[in-house]
């Protein structure tokens, strides 16, 4: 698990358990065994859960809890469903078929999990690679889910072996298309990561200078207004620390770090003038309104990132398009009046759209807020903006001294290499990170400290082909697995039928 120190070889094994459990019973035992590891599973990787909803959004313990309860439930019944259907799979066909089919299925429901209800692909298997980047540069083919289908292959693989006792023909039929494709696999991401590290090592490829500050603003006393001058100071001296030591171009505060609304804020005018003189570009995030209707008083509230031109320009801005359900707004929020205090801090937001990125000098801004950076889609279509550098502003205080901002960092560090992007985030209690095309961290903070730090940011143009046509894996796999779970159905029905 990120952040819990080089557990990730047993990746390739963790899946063996419930393989083994689900191929020896009948349905029932399947979906047994599928609770079970659902609900251990996502109730130790979710428990941040309790921190948010309790420490920030004022409910009691027990509430928070049963929360964290709903949503393991919620997320076994994927688990639940691959038990079923693998079970069913294993049943019906022949192991050289079941190798590739199992991962198949068990990536189409992931990514059925990441887009369902808004959609929560949290720590999908293949993150859990993030730190060893030749591990990872399939990614730019078939993006995170190519390499948790790899996982899957080989837990499937020493699953079959272990369980099977089939002929040596069998066994040959097993390994040798296994050997091929694991080595294939290897072959590819040795000659990628060495080309895109060439390119980000080149002199002729376009780079820009970019800091990250990391305030550590305490959550309890961010939108204090009381604090908010000292906030801005605070952003403020460790900027001209970084611009006057490190030549830098363009800097990066996080999401929310000014904590007041610009458009009617008389501190905007000390920010302008800071940046004014300073002579560089900021993105820094703001909440941002809208005036809809003057006469019947409607605003629009947005998450915002806002881009501060010392040339007094106004800047450009993005507002927040994928927003965080039951923290940023709340669903059916008539007939769910007791979740309100959940949003009392930042607001009820309304969704902004991606158009166009944020442009300073050669750079072409994408910016992804908050867990935006959990959704490749979204990375996906700032790159078919023409965006040349992702940006990642976020606020994980929320998530307390826990596991998740190394959880968010971890699915950040994916976006750059599925898009080929240097990837910048900035956080306001860490963890922040310079994230290369090729995967590389190469610099980043602790959490709950303030930091600050600047690097060289390659810009690459290319789109890769997971742009243009490999973020379609995860579906194809699965209506690829779907099908031949229907088609398994069918032969079990008949071979029941048969018997009688």
């Amino acid at each position: 698990m990120p952040g819990g120190g080089g557990m990730w070889p047993l990746l390739f094994v963790a899946l063996l358990p419930l393989l083994l459990a689900t191929g020896r019973g009948d349905a029932r035992h399947a979906v047994c065994c599928g609770f079970t590891a659902g609900i251990l599973h996502y109730s130790l990787l979710l428990y941040w859960i309790v921190i948010v909803v309790g420490r920030y959004g004022g409910l009691p313990w027990y509430v928070s809890c049963l929360g964290l309860l709903a949503l393991a439930l919620y997320m076994s019944l994927y688990l639940i469903l691959f038990s079923v259907l693998a079970r069913l799979l294993l049943a019906t066909f022949s192991q050289p078929i079941c190798l590739w089919l199992l991962p198949t299925l068990w990536v189409g429901i992931d990514w059925a999990r990441g887009v369902l209800f808004t959609g929560l692909p949290w720590m999908d298997l293949g993150y859990g690679l993030f730190e060893i980047p030749i591990l990872i540069q399939v990614a730019d083919l078939v993006g995170h889910h190519g390499v948790s289908f790899l996982i899957v292959f080989i837990n499937t693989f020493i699953y079959l072996l272990l369980a099977g006792k089939e002929s040596r023909r069998m066994t040959a039929a097993l390994l040798v298309p296994s050997l091929f494709f694991l080595a294939g696999a290897g072959l590819y991401a040795e000659k990628r990561l060495d080309s895109i590290t060439a390119m980000e090592e080149a002199a002729a490829t376009p780079s820009l200078r970019v800091a990250i500050v990391q305030g550590n603003i305490d959550q309890s006393l961010k939108w204090s207004p009381a604090h908010q001058r000292i906030t801005v100071e605070k952003y403020l001296k460790q900027t001209r620390m970084l611009a006057e030591e490190k030549d830098v171009s363009l800097m990066v505060w996080p999401e929310t770090a000014l904590p007041f609304y610009p458009p009617s804020s008389p501190l905007m005018t000390l920010l302008e003038q800071e940046v004014a003189a300073l002579g560089l570009g900021l993105v820094t995030g703001a909440p941002w309104y809208e005036v809809v209707n003057q006469e019947k008083k409607e605003i629009s509230f947005y998450n915002s990132a806002v881009l501060l031109r010392p040339d007094g320009r106004p800047g450009e801005r993005y507002n927040k398009s994928h927003l965080v359900p039951f923290g940023e707004y709340i669903p059916l929020k008539k007939f769910l009046p007791f979740l309100a205090p959940l949003v009392e801090a930042v607001g009820d937001f309304s969704p902004g759209t991606i158009d166009r990125p944020l442009h300073w000098q050669q750079a072409r801004a994408g910016v992804l807020i908050c867990f935006e950076s959990v959704f490749p889609a979204l990375s996906r279509r700032w790159v078919d903006k023409g965006a040349n550098v992702l940006i990642n502003l976020t606020n994980d205080a929320w998530y307390g001294k826990s596991s998740a901002p190394y959880h968010s960092l971890a699915m950040s560090v994916f976006r750059a290499v599925e898009s080929r992007r240097s990837l910048v985030r900035s956080a306001n209690t860490g963890v922040s990170a310079f994230v290369s095309p090729s995967g590389r961290i190469l610099d980043r903070s602790e959490i709950f400290v303030p930091w600050a730090a600047a690097a060289d940011v390659v810009l690459l143009k290319e789109k890769t082909i997971w742009v243009r046509y490999g973020y379609l894996f995860a579906p194809v796999c699965l209506i690829l697995g779907l099908v031949s779970a229907a088609v398994g159905g069918v032969r079990r029905r008949r071979a029941l039928l048969l018997r009688a």
